[in-house]
């Protein structure tokens, strides 16, 4: 599924309510933000929450809102 996809679904701002009250989501977007991303800027959902051993929802929205936010400074 794209990430059009997801955030169609009627649970999409459940699961992103649920990740931002998680204390290491602002630290996991950061690491992201400045490290993953630089490293495999296509990694995909599946291997960051492998990678930072999280649930795949909160990969799904740190990768869904970092892309945002690339899309808003091009």
């Amino acid at each position: 599924m794209s990430f059009e996809e997801y955030t169609r679904e009627k649970l999409w701002p459940i699961l992103v309510e649920t990740v931002h009250a998680s204390v290491m989501y602002p630290r996991r977007k950061a690491y992201t933000r400045e490290q993953i991303l630089r490293e495999k800027p296509d990694i995909t959902p599946a291997e960051l929450a492998a990678r930072l051993n999280m649930p795949l929802g909160e990969a799904l929205v740190i990768l869904y809102e970092l892309a945002e936010e690339g899309k808003k400074k091009s």
